[in-house]
Order: structure tokens, then C-alpha cells, then sequence
């Protein structure tokens, strides 16, 4: 290590009861970020090409972010002189974020495809560095790590391609075609060696710092869809009239119906169930249920942000009129976004705690059953149906399931007491006297 990082400190494990710290709540505003620019270079124009872009280029982000998460499992991101190093990574992922809406130009010459896959290949270096470092004194872990070269150097090499390729073929109609299968092959490559790479985390530490982890993403990505929505519809801009403060009423609603939906029960469930777990179980339970299951709750945000913000901008727009129906596809992104992050959730329910909720499935069915019926309603009828919907669900649940809902709540606080005693015993010991006749 060099003087420098002598003076940094050395780089620190994760113990097994560790949270998560603030420097990588800062390096998650930043992964965001790029959660924000897919939404608005979506919304410009939406076609089925461009969400297709929109998913896949999500796809591949999220891939970052959990190998993101498998290296903050094992080091803390905040301690000695890992902050210099993943300052390096946030710059480099900024950079990817701002290129993306040019990921897919056309255009000969455009930088935005070889932007992407420079900084992509910067962030997934920084990645492996320091997950080099956490596993140095360790032969058997290093080897688990070359399971994911392949998929490191394929995932490179295919978007490399996909920047390079596509403008030698300008003007070809397969240039379109060549670009978009690249992309997809860096998707299959990704999430299936995540499949096959047994073991692939080593051995999780903490399950309370991986939960936290994927719980705070989804927290700072529905609350940046409530942004998406008032900036991308031009919601600060307009008057507060009624029915853009009825919008604005729905929009949080709606959007506080879907945390409830995840944190107040099956969230803190799964955390458990993961406590529980243990070795290979509780490895296989974080990939899937995390890693896996929680991308399409991500996807289903953002497409529900960009129905959202569609049929804002068209309440709030003084040229349409109030009792006009929502223009174009807004409806049904806005109800399949919902959906998808419904069906995200009860997959992470039955791969964590083994349950299926059937209020869950009835209101998936309700919701797609409303899509015909939604897209004849003024656009603030639509809103007002979804928000009516999603609200129900959560006030069904509560009475519904009471009972087990009490015990857990009660589980969790029990805990919480307990730890925040034992927090606040431990910092007694600063207010004791030093000196022992000093108290006398």
C-alpha cells in the first residue's frame, strides 16, 4: 500500500451485525441518478424500441449494482481507502448514466455508445479490485471469483461491440438490429452466470447490511419516480389548481400504497427469513430474492413514472381538456407498471417466507382487468381509479391480516428495543469517570 493509503487507514471488513454506512447511501444517489436520466430520455418519445432500450439498459445497470452490493458485503465502502477508490467508480458511473440516452444513437460518430462502455468497464474495474482485496488471503474464494470472468470480459467485449459495430453498418437496416441483440446478449450472459456461479458471494456476513442495502435502492427509486413525475410533467410549473392538486394527492398516494405494500409486512419478513438462513441457504436466498426479484420492482417503477408523468402533464395542461381521456400508451404503463412491481414483490414474497398473498393476486387481476376501463376515463379518473385501487389493497391487507401483521410488528420492535438498549449501554461507559475516587 502506498503512503497515502497508509495514511487512509486499511480497507475493513463487514462484521456480522453491520449497517449500512453513509458514504454508500452517497454512492446510491449517484446510481439513481441514472434511474432519473432512463426515465427522462424514455419519456421524450415512447415506442416499443425505446422501452425496449429503457429495460435493457436497466438490466445491465442493475447487474452493476449488485456486484456493487456483493463487494460492499465484504468491505465497508466508508472506511480507509476504499472511499478514494469508489470515487473513482461514482465518477465513472456518473459518466455511464449521462451517455445513456446516446447508448442507442444511430448516428456515425456518436461518442455516447463508447462513453457508455468506457465507464461501464471503469466501474466493473473498481468492482473487481476491491473485491480482489477483500478475498487476497483467501485461495478458495479468489477461485470462486474467476467464475465470473467469463461473464466480466464477455460483458465488456459485447458492449465494445455493440458501440463499434453498429456504425460500420450505417445505414444498414441490421445496424438497429446487431446494436439491440449485443445488448441482450450482455443481459443473458449476465444474469445467467449469476444463476450457474455457485457460491458466488462467498459467504454473506451480514444479512442485515444486504437487506438494507436493496431496501434503501428501492426507498431512493420510488421516492426519484415522485421527481420524474413533477419535473417531467412540468407539475412545479403550473398553478396549483384543483386538479393538479388532485394529481398530485393521487401521485403520493399511489406511491405510498407501494412502499406500504413492501415495508410494512413482507420487507421485514424477508429480512428475518434471510437472518434465519444460514451458509449456502441464506447465499442462494440473497441472490435470488434480492438480486433477482427486485429488478423488476425497479423496472415497474419507472414504467409507472412514465405513465404517471404522461397523465399528469396532460391534467395539468390547460389545452386538453378535463374530461379527455389519456392520450397514447400512459394508462397502460402506468397499470402494467404497478403490476409488474405487484409481480416483482410476490415473487420476492415466495422466494423468501414461501407465501403467496391472494390480495396480492386479486389486485394484480383487478388492475389489468381496469386497463380497458381506465384508458375511457379523464386522465384524473384514471389516477384517482389506480390510487383507489393500490390504497384498497393496503387498507384490505391491514384489516385482513391483523393478527400476523400485530405479531410482526411486535417481533420487530422487540427487536429494535433490544438493540437500541444495548446501544445505549454501551454509550453510558463514555459518561463514566475516568478516574475511580472521582465520583466520590
Amino acid at each position: 500500500m502506498s503512503g497515502f493509503g497508509r495514511r487512509l487507514g486499511p480497507a475493513v471488513p463487514v462484521a456480522p451485525a453491520a449497517r449500512v454506512d453513509r458514504f454508500e447511501i452517497f454512492f446510491d444517489l449517484v446510481f439513481v441518478f441514472s434511474f432519473f436520466i432512463i426515465t427522462r430520455a424514455t419519456a421524450r418519445d415512447i415506442t416499443g424500441g425505446a422501452l425496449l432500450h429503457a429495460l435493457l439498459v436497466l438490466a445491465v445497470l442493475w447487474w452493476s449494482w449488485v456486484i456493487h452490493s456483493v463487494v460492499a458485503a465484504r468491505i465497508r465502502l466508508g472506511e480507509g481507502f476504499v472511499p478514494v477508490l469508489m470515487t473513482v467508480g461514482m465518477a465513472a458511473l456518473f459518466t455511464f448514466a449521462l451517455s445513456l440516452p446516446q447508448a442507442f444513437q444511430d448516428v456515425r460518430g456518436a461518442a455516447g455508445p463508447i462513453v457508455a462502455a468506457a465507464s461501464y468497464i471503469v466501474v466493473r474495474a473498481v468492482h473487481v479490485l476491491l473485491y480482489l482485496h477483500s478475498v487476497r488471503d483467501s485461495s478458495n474464494e479468489r477461485r470462486q471469483l474467476m467464475r465470473f470472468a467469463p461473464e466480466l470480459v464477455g460483458s465488456t467485449l459485447l458492449l465494445l461491440a455493440a458501440a463499434l459495430i453498429p456504425p460500420a453498418l450505417h445505414g444498414s437496416a441490421a445496424a438497429p438490429l446487431v446494436r439491440d441483440g449485443l445488448w441482450a446478449l450482455v443481459v443473458l450472459l449476465q444474469y445467467g452466470t449469476g444463476q450457474l456461479a455457485r457460491g458466488w458471494t462467498g459467504e454473506l456476513a451480514s444479512a442485515e447490511h444486504w437487506t438494507e442495502r436493496y431496501d434503501l435502492i428501492l426507498i431512493i427509486a420510488l421516492g426519484e419516480s415522485v421527481i420524474s413525475v413533477g419535473v417531467g410533467s412540468n407539475l412545479i410549473g403550473q398553478p396549483p389548481t384543483a386538479v393538479a392538486v388532485g394529481a398530485a394527492v393521487c401521485g403520493i398516494f399511489f406511491t405510498a400504497a407501494l412502499w406500504w405494500a413492501h415495508y410494512d409486512m413482507i420487507g421485514p419478513a424477508a429480512r428475518i427469513a434471510l437472518h434465519a438462513a444460514e451458509d449456502g441457504p441464506r447465499v442462494t436466498m440473497a441472490r435470488d430474492a434480492y438480486a433477482y426479484c427486485y429488478l423488476p420492482m425497479i423496472a415497474g417503477i419507472i414504467l409507472f413514472a412514465l405513465g404517471a408523468e404522461d397523465i399528469v402533464g396532460d391534467i395539468t395542461n390547460p389545452q386538453v381538456s378535463a374530461v379527455a381521456p389519456a392520450h397514447g400508451p400512459a394508462v397502460a404503463l402506468l397499470f402494467g407498471g404497478v403490476i409488474l412491481y405487484l409481480c416483482g414483490n410476490m415473487l420476492f414474497q415466495l422466494r423468501t417466507l414461501r407465501t403467496l398473498s391472494w390480495t396480492r393476486v386479486g389486485t394484480v387481476g383487478l388492475l389489468a382487468v381496469c386497463i380497458p376501463l381506465a384508458q375511457r376515463l379523464p386522465a384524473l379518473g384514471a389516477l384517482a381509479l389506480l390510487t383507489a385501487i393500490c390504497v384498497g389493497m393496503v387498507a384490505a391487507e391491514v384489516i385482513i391480516f391483523e393478527d400476523g401483521r400485530r405479531a410482526l410488528r411486535g417481533l420487530i420492535l422487540e427487536e429494535r428495543a433490544s438493540h437500541e438498549a444495548h446501544e445505549a449501554a454501551y454509550r453510558a461507559r463514555w459518561h463514566e469517570p475516568n478516574d475511580p475516587d472521582e465520583g466520590e
